[in-house]
């Protein structure tokens, strides 16, 4: 039986991934309250900009953390295939939950099925990017375990949509962001601590990439993205200020005939 590092660097990796998971909730959530407050070709922008800065903060979140994952006795590699449809299927299933709240009239209903269709996503998204490490040796889970951590992927989704409904001031949305980290890094580390390796030592290369060779630059990439992007959204005005601006400008119009 290998023994299983979650930590290798320390602290550095959980603290790195909860950061992105943050990020990407904090984006979600903001571009979502801004995709209500529009209509036409504005909401469906703001739609997908908020499913893809979730889907890739909940996917960055989990391979940052895997840069910390490490088994005695064997190495370990990534089957590079896979790990970007985990990363497709993540923005995909989000997308799914925050249109379905986006554009449903009967939005508790949206609300449940949504946060079931993206909990379960999120959790394929979770279990698709193990199934993806390559070692010497064989991977178990443990039932229970697996089932927590699905049902805390569910639970978390559906909080972030319910937050995305109701929530719209800047502090609501830290303190949300905050919390939905919490729950998306609590899903990850329950799923990990249901795995068990028993190891078979063998000297044949493994397939695939190593974490530093692709799974590093993917995340500082994608973690790029994040960034960008929240620079983006801060600095676009909102519908409100935008309408503030428009009146504030219509008597100077008005004095200048």
């Amino acid at each position: 039986m290998g023994h299983l590092h979650h930590a290798t660097f320390g602290w550095l990796t959980p603290v790195l991934s909860y950061v992105m998971a943050c990020i990407g909730a904090a984006l979600g959530l903001r571009c979502t309250v801004r995709a209500l407050a529009s209509t036409g070709r504005a909401r469906r922008n703001w739609l997908l900009t908020a499913a893809s800065a979730l889907g890739t903060g909940i996917w960055t979140m989990h391979f940052v953390a895997m840069l910390g994952f490490s088994v005695s006795g064997t190495d370990i590699r990534y089957d590079v295939p896979l790990t970007i449809l985990s990363l497709l299927v993540a923005v995909v299933v989000v997308s799914a939950g925050v249109f379905a709240v986006g554009y449903s009239r009967d939005r508790n209903r949206a609300l449940l099925l949504g946060g079931l269709t993206t909990g379960l996503g999120v959790a394929s998204m979770h279990y698709l990017g193990m199934a993806a490490v390559r070692l010497h040796g064989a991977v178990r889970y443990d039932p229970m375990l697996v089932g927590l951590s699905v049902l805390i992927a569910v639970v978390a989704a559906t909080a972030a949509l319910w937050a995305a409904l109701n929530i719209s001031s800047p502090v609501a949305v830290t303190v949300a962001s905050l919390v939905m980290g919490a729950a998306v890094s609590s899903m990850h580390y329950t799923g990990m601590f249901a795995v068990s390796v028993h190891v078979t030592p063998s000297g044949s290369p493994l397939p695939g990439a190593t974490a530093m060779q692709f799974i590093f630059p993917l995340a500082v990439g994608l973690g790029s993205y994040l960034f960008l992007t929240s620079a983006f959204v801060a600095l676009s005005p909102t519908a409100g200020e935008r309408e503030a601006s428009a009146s504030a400008q219509r008597p100077v119009v008005g004095a200048a005939r």
